[in-house]
């Protein structure tokens, strides 16, 4: 292998590469990138055994062949290098590197232990703008909760049906649901599990590629495609083993009548939810007395240790009588609720003082954030 490349092309890479892989003890090759040659591309490919990437970069190419070689050293070594330009060479199981007037040996390892990436048929896909994904997933990405009981609540549910994708993701606790309109109606409505994991990586390559891509679905497996630039051959596919399992019938948690829905200044409110968390106690609960007949919310909370804080914001209210209704929160949730949201105000509903509640931005349905009250005693 011999050729010419951009290095800022190559770090770009390799700093999206490094993030997937996690250093294996057991499995040291899976700390390595497989450097190829594929046609007029530097091919660079890395995997966990559970998601995997491939990179193509175009490069000025002499010679085909391909080494593999510990990933975050080489990044490490191009961190130091100036040059516009770098010459990558292989030597047997080594890599030659090539840059500002000094030559660099780095030790490969046998390219045979290199896992092979499973390919995925490319019949079923369906074309999205990576903007609005990248959106969409870093509105439910914190919510998923690792569980060996429920490993489908371990990650992001996608569920496209007709033209629109639902982004869905739960802890038990609480919920969140991003709909998501597609350029097209798809043939046929499919959905998976994407492990939170793989997804948090997802939104790296997301936040460096906004253009669109297409997802390609198999029974176990999903593979995101972006193009290249100045050609029709792939820049970057992005694959993961999917979570085994039936996502919950998440529809019936979501309320279909409140008994009171108030409108408040988004902003306001979440800065007296995390001042009133600074009182709230172990058990980080925070009290919430609706009043309709005066148009504003009282915020409590107590700490035998610390004190106690109160508050009242003006809101708009809409109840069925003019009783006080209260509730509690852990106001952890509702400041995650309250910080995937965009708009400067929100509309917070409470079915009753011991069901669920949900936020969502004033003028946009295509976001809901549903959460559990803590019982109270």
């Amino acid at each position: 292998m011999e050729l010419e490349i951009l290095k800022e092309k190559l770090n770009q890479s390799l700093i999206i590469i490094e993030q997937l892989i996690r250093k294996n003890i057991n499995l040291p090759i899976l700390n390595n990138i497989l450097l190829e040659v594929e046609k007029n591309f530097l091919k660079i490919s890395a995997t966990n055994l559970e998601t995997s990437i491939i990179w193509w970069i175009l490069a000025k190419v002499k010679e085909e062949g391909k080494v593999t070689i510990p990933a975050s050293f080489l990044r490490s070594l191009i961190g130091f290098i100036k040059q516009e330009k770098i010459k990558l060479k292989s030597e047997k199981n080594n890599l030659i590197l090539e840059a500002d007037n000094q030559i660099t040996q780095i030790q490969g390892s046998n390219i045979e232990d290199f896992p092979i990436i499973p390919k995925i048929s490319k019949e079923d896909f369906v074309e999205i703008e990576a903007e609005r994904l990248n959106q969409g997933l870093s509105q439910v990405i914190n919510i998923p909760s690792f569980s060996q009981i429920k490993p489908e609540i371990s990650g992001i549910y996608f569920s496209f049906k007709k033209d629109e994708l639902k982004l869905v993701s739960t802890d038990s606790f609480r919920l969140a649901e991003k709909t998501i309109n597609l350029p097209q109606k798809i043939k046929k409505n499919f959905s998976f599990i994407f492990p939170q994991l793989a997804t948090k990586n997802l939104i790296n390559i997301l936040s460096l590629k906004p253009d669109n891509l297409k997802i390609y679905f198999s029974p176990n497996q999903v593979l995101f495609e972006w193009l290249g630039e100045e050609t029709d051959y792939p820049n970057i596919h992005f694959s993961s083993r999917l979570i085994e399992g039936e996502f919950p019938n998440y529809q019936e948690i979501i309320p279909k009548k409140y008994t009171a829905e108030i409108i408040l200044n988004r902003e306001d409110f979440q800065n007296q939810i995390k001042k009133a968390g600074l009182f709230s106690g172990k058990i980080s609960e925070v009290k919430l007395t609706v009043i309709p007949k005066e148009n504003r919310i009282k915020i409590f909370s107590q700490s035998v240790d610390i004190g106690k804080n109160e508050a009242y914001l003006p809101a708009k209210i809409e109840a069925k009588d003019d009783k006080e209704l209260e509730t509690s929160f852990n106001y952890r949730f509702l400041i995650d609720g309250l910080s995937n949201i965009r708009g400067s105000e929100v509309i917070f509903s409470l079915s009753d003082s011991e069901g669920p509640a949900t936020i969502k931005p004033v003028g946009d349905k295509s976001y809901i954030y549903v959460l559990m009250p803590i019982k109270m005693s």
